[in-house]
């Protein structure tokens, strides 16, 4: 009975202290997850509060999402002297390249940009590149597309064929139109024209300002085509051919910025809520407590949903043959 005592007394003090290290090792890696998650919110560090050249990406499908809104008033509000626009993206909806047009007009009027295009700034993409002080781009680079589509699909044969009919009642006729499950009226069509020229009319002014094109310049560009930089060069779509190291050249020699200041690269803090759930929960994995991590992974769950405008300015090359 004795041993029996013994044993059980043992057992209860080497789980109270596995209970111990795991809560240790628990609160350890929280707070590792805790600092990490303020450097990533706040999107700076200690050597981003000095004196140095900001770098900021603008890639993929421009939406204007208030994120990298942010994080471009962040920049401009940084010690930063002077910031390198990163730019790979084919486009996105018109009202997010005016909300990414704008807040780059300001951040410009704050300090020196530059645009240094990688594979391709097209439509809403280029549209973000004038927004700055100065474009680079490789020989080879993509850019202009300048122009506007609105696009949506049909589905009134293929419903007419299924013998499938959708039913509306409207309060006019182009209410909601076009709609694809029906045929799109003339004077659908025609509302829609009016929309996309009066959306084209108000890029091509964009680029007539701040490239200093005449009406000949502009028509030989506006056709919604896209240009080599090599090609863009010659029309002066882009000022120099070039990378990161002539865009910090030009800064250096042009805008008096200090000789080899450090580059830091800017981000935002894209889905931290999430991540920052999944890490807590993961946490508590490691440290055993299952029923902990469960609970956290379900707070952490989110879906987000991606809504786009009607108007696109955004390059799409045909796959077809």
């Amino acid at each position: 009975m004795t041993y029996d005592a013994d044993l059980l007394a043992d057992r209860r003090r080497l789980r109270r202290k596995l209970s111990l290290w795991r809560l240790i090792a628990f609160l350890g890696i929280i707070a590792a997850i805790v600092v990490a998650g303020v450097s990533a919110t706040s999107g700076t560090n200690v050597l981003t509060t000095r004196p140095h050249i900001a770098k900021v990406a603008l890639s993929g499908f421009i939406a204007g999402d208030q994120k990298t809104l942010d994080l471009l008033k962040r920049v401009g509000d940084s010690k930063a002297s002077a910031v390198l626009v990163m730019i790979d993206s084919p486009g996105g909806t018109t009202a997010g390249a005016e909300a990414i047009y704008g807040a780059l007009r300001r951040l410009s009027a704050k300090k020196p940009t530059v645009a240094v295009v990688g594979t391709l700034a097209a439509s809403g993409g280029y549209i973000s590149a004038i927004a700055t002080d100065r474009i680079l781009t490789g020989q080879t680079s993509l850019v202009g597309s300048i122009g506007v589509l609105v696009q949506y699909p049909n589905f009134a044969g293929a419903l007419e064929r299924l013998g499938v009919n959708v039913e509306s009642v409207k309060s006019s006729p182009l209410k909601a139109a076009p709609s694809g499950y029906e045929p799109t009226s003339p004077e659908a069509r025609a509302a829609l024209s009016a929309l996309v020229t009066d959306t084209y009319s108000w890029f091509k002014q964009l680029v007539r300002e701040r490239r200093n094109f005449d009406d000949g310049q502009l028509a030989a560009v506006a056709d919604g085509r896209v240009f080599t930089g090599r090609q863009a060069l010659e029309l002066k779509l882009i000022d120099q051919i070039g990378d990161e190291r002539d865009a910090i050249a030009w800064l250096e020699r042009e805008k008096g910025i200090t000789k080899d200041l450090p580059v830091r690269e800017w981000k935002t803090s894209t889905s931290t809520s999430f991540n920052l759930w999944s890490a807590l929960g993961a946490a508590a994995s490691l440290a055993g407590y299952a029923d902990l991590a469960h609970t956290l992974r379900q707070v952490g769950f989110e879906t987000e949903v991606t809504r786009l405008d009607g108007l696109l300015a955004v390059w799409h090359p045909s796959l077809e043959k």
